[in-house]
């Protein structure tokens, strides 16, 4: 377009009058000016697809109430103790405080409650007998191994020291407690199936 523009610019100034050296001079000037520069000269950037991300303004006074209340924050979470995890194997849970759920004991007749009651004498005569009776039974082992000591020391000192030390391999003992119902014969064990209803507790 400039070099149109040019072009008839120098049309018009040859019709009026004769070029001279001194408008030469300035038509040459003005083409090479950036008014008139050429199409081949003029260069146009990328355009921008994005507009640059304006900065928001920040008020250092809001800023600074928010590092104020996480301070506060911080600090209460220190005074409080951290939270033990309860243990539920050794908390009752509260349906089984409940007095309403007591089951009365059963009303027995006197000829009933006679006979529990003397069962229960002769019972514990029975077991003070036989306690006399082990007690009595260790005593005499324990007297007879006294005796034979005191014989075996005047024989052989050397014999006597072994007599002395115990012989674990000499009476093996095996033991297995009283239960306090007796095993059913025809029990059948689950295979193990369960819902797990573990609680998770997190810090």
């Amino acid at each position: 377009m400039s070099w149109a523009l040019s072009r008839c610019l120098c049309r018009v100034l040859s019709r009026q009058s004769p070029p001279s050296s001194f408008l030469l001079a300035e038509h040459h000037r003005a083409v090479q000016s950036l008014w008139f520069a050429p199409m081949r000269t003029l260069k146009i950037s990328t355009p921008l697809r994005a507009e640059p991300k304006k900065k928001k303004k920040v008020d250092p006074r809001r800023e600074q109430m928010l590092k104020e209340r996480m301070r506060k924050k911080l600090r209460k979470l220190e005074k409080v103790a951290p939270e033990l995890i309860p243990i539920e194997d050794l908390i009752t849970p509260a349906k089984f405080l409940d007095e309403t759920r007591e089951r009365s004991a059963p009303r027995l007749s006197f000829e009933d409650s006679e006979g529990r009651a003397l069962l229960l004498k002769e019972w514990c005569r029975y077991k003070q007998e036989q306690h006399m009776a082990e007690v009595q039974a260790v005593e005499l082992a324990l007297e007879a191994q006294r005796e034979a000591l005191d014989e075996l020391k005047l024989e052989s000192e050397e014999l006597y020291q072994a007599a002395l030390k115990p012989d674990p391999l000499m009476f093996p003992f095996t033991h297995k407690g009283p239960v306090y119902t007796p095993p059913k014969s025809k029990y059948e064990a689950p295979d193990g199936k369960y819902n797990d209803i573990t609680k998770v507790y997190t810090q």
